[in-house]
């Protein structure tokens, strides 16, 4: 694998300007992603996941901001490009998969149309070369008859298809980056493991990297590499997989695992909610933006953000517990204490 990132998103930070006020949506977001892998955000909705993605491509529009940090992809800095020169690289370097394939396909065309339309827009095909292009997409995706489905409207098309017509048209130009906006939030179980076992496939064969982006951690427990917990617009927890499911470190991320349904408990065993609502984007708390809701909340996390801690070098949480607890370790060694003994004695002479 590759040490160059294809991804890397340094202390991003990014609002949007509404008549109420500033929303701040992302506040100093870093993200890293190399060839191939495959990193999960998760978290509530409106926690930035979506906003953390769309800023890759360059779809945070007016009264969307970026006000500071650098965002990096395949080598471009896209902070600085113009929307003429992203619109080069979305589709071709970059795809994404929406949350809801029905609104995010035209019902007045045909879906032959809209992938050929992709095709030719961006590989200067032609008419017959992109239809054959799509014939084998679909193909690719595994709907039958592909030239009956292409002469067929989105309304025709179960759900399932629909979203393996959204997975075509982003897979349309090979590109080395695959969003994936929740792309199973509004299908059924069956139909999901299908959706993602489908990605992971592709995935493999064309050796792309994803970015999931969900609200469930089960979705994600089986095909991320690293997983990104998000919290008011913060990554609040970083870490790869077995690290954030089993070492969870911030209780935001603590009480996401907890709400999960398990097949080891007792069938009568009640789900443990996150007690109360996520923050105001418009008045965000002056220190951590869990604190309102966490049981374990002091006083400083009341008042001042928390610096990082790092556990090793691809785990890190944003938490005072681990800053208290480091304190109180360093404190509690002997040689730390004679140390203060000897210098507050060197000090009286």
């Amino acid at each position: 694998m590759s040490d160059e990132y294809l991804v890397k998103i340094e202390n991003e930070k990014l609002s949007f300007f509404t008549p109420a006020g500033e929303v701040k949506a992302l506040n100093d977001v870093n993200i890293t992603l190399r060839p191939g892998e495959v990193l999960g955000i998760v978290g509530e909705s409106g926690s930035g996941k979506s906003v953390t993605a769309y800023s890759l491509m360059g779809l945070t529009a007016d009264p969307g901001k970026l006000i500071g940090g650098k965002i990096r992809f395949n080598g471009h800095a896209i902070e600085t490009m113009s929307e003429k020169e992203i619109r080069k690289i979305r589709g071709n370097e970059v795809s994404i998969i929406f949350q809801d394939p029905m609104t995010s396909l035209n019902p007045v065309y045909t879906i032959g149309n809209q992938i050929t339309e992709v095709i030719t827009l961006h590989t200067g095909k032609s008419k017959q070369e992109a239809r054959e292009r799509a014939k084998e997409l679909l193909e690719l995706v595994g709907i039958n008859e592909p030239e009956k489905r292409l002469k067929q409207y989105p309304h025709e098309l179960s759900g399932g298809m629909r979203q393996r017509i959204m997975i075509a048209i982003a897979l349309a130009c090979e590109p080395k980056l695959l969003i994936a906006d929740e792309p199973t939030t509004a299908l059924d179980v069956t139909i999901q493991a299908q959706i993602l076992e489908l990605m992971m496939d592709l995935k493999e064969k064309l050796g792309m990297a994803i970015i999931m982006i969900t609200h469930d951690l089960g979705v994600v427990a089986s095909m991320c590499d690293h997983i990104a917990v998000m919290y008011a617009g913060r990554i609040v927890e970083y870490g790869t997989t077995d690290q954030v499911f089993y070492e969870p470190s911030h209780m935001y991320t603590k009480g996401l695992i907890r709400s999960i349904p398990r097949l080891d408990v007792d069938e009568h065993q009640r789900l443990i909610p996150i007690e109360g609502t996520p923050v105001d984007m418009l008045n965000p708390p002056a220190g951590c933006p869990f604190a309102p809701r966490c049981e374990k909340a002091m006083k400083i996390c009341l008042r001042q953000p928390a610096p990082i801690t790092e556990f090793d070098d691809t785990h890190y949480t944003y938490c005072w517990l681990h800053q208290k607890a480091a304190m109180e370790k360093q404190a509690a060694r002997p040689e730390v204490a004679d140390s203060r003994i000897a210098m507050s004695q060197g000090g009286e002479k």
